[in-house]
């Protein structure tokens, strides 16, 4: 099956590191595919859409070559983009649903974003000077010590595809004014969230996973950026939930925390 990777917030598709790598490898015949959202990544001379439906739809075009049906991995505002493709896609056209630290407009703004994380949010994006931004995101989305290699890395990718202020503005909007329809997109889906984020709570998490009855795991100590603290959590709690599912094989041996 193919599966479509999102990211969130100004981020692209490098920022995943080697997660795709660990989940092609722990689930043998699944294919993953990260996609850039408009604004960010191969489209960064885009400017991006000022709401979730029309981000939505660019991402659709971009992956309608892969037949369906499809499993979407979204973090944060790329879990709202794969929630509402999952509410408006085709019958039969979404298998499985993702979603990690994301929010919705069914909990409050000061949980979608935390009070005390929004001003530093909007300082980082005014920040001209490329290597504070991108250590400033990383020291606020992630709760483990990052490597300097890693801060290179994201350094670079801002040097080579710049995320403008107009698509992080247009991004903020879209997330901010996002909601989804009432109704249940599908039986079941995988809601992944961290306790100790610093920027969007785990309330958020806890009350999707609620009104629809989808199965929800939380880790004890990650930060926004799950796949970057903690990617091989993260791999375990998707091939098990393929794997109760009956949808795959596994390999390795790997244990919740």
């Amino acid at each position: 099956m193919n599966w479509i990777l999102l990211r969130g917030l100004t981020r692209e598709q490098a920022h995943w590191g080697n997660l795709p790598t660990l989940l092609a490898n722990a689930m043998p015949g699944h294919q993953f595919h990260p996609v850039d959202l408009p604004g960010t990544g191969v489209h960064y001379q885009q400017n991006s859409p000022a709401t979730m439906a029309a981000i939505r739809a660019r991402v659709q075009r971009q992956v309608a070559h892969l037949p369906a049906p499809y499993g979407l991995i979204g973090l944060s505002m790329g879990g709202m983009v794969a929630l509402d493709w999952a509410q408006h896609a085709a019958v039969a056209e979404i298998r499985h649903l993702v979603l990690i630290n994301t929010s919705s407009g069914f909990s409050p703004p000061w949980q979608r974003m935390k009070p005390s994380a929004l001003p530093r949010i909007l300082r980082l994006l005014a920040t001209r000077d490329l290597w504070r931004r991108e250590a400033g995101i990383l020291a606020l989305t992630a709760n483990q010590p990052v490597a300097v290699e890693t801060a290179r890395r994201w350094y670079g990718i801002q040097r080579q595809r710049p995320v403008s202020a107009r698509t992080a503005l247009r991004q903020l909007a879209a997330a901010a004014r996002y909601r989804p329809a009432a109704r249940r997109p599908l039986p079941d889906a995988l809601i992944l969230a961290s306790e100790a984020d610093r920027i969007v709570a785990s309330d958020c998490s806890v009350t999707l996973s609620q009104r629809w009855q989808w199965t929800l795991r939380l880790h004890p100590w990650a930060g926004h950026d799950l796949a970057l603290d903690d990617p091989h959590w993260l791999v375990a709690r998707v091939a098990d939930y393929l794997a109760e599912a009956g949808q795959c094989s596994t390999t390795g041996d790997q244990k919740e925390v």
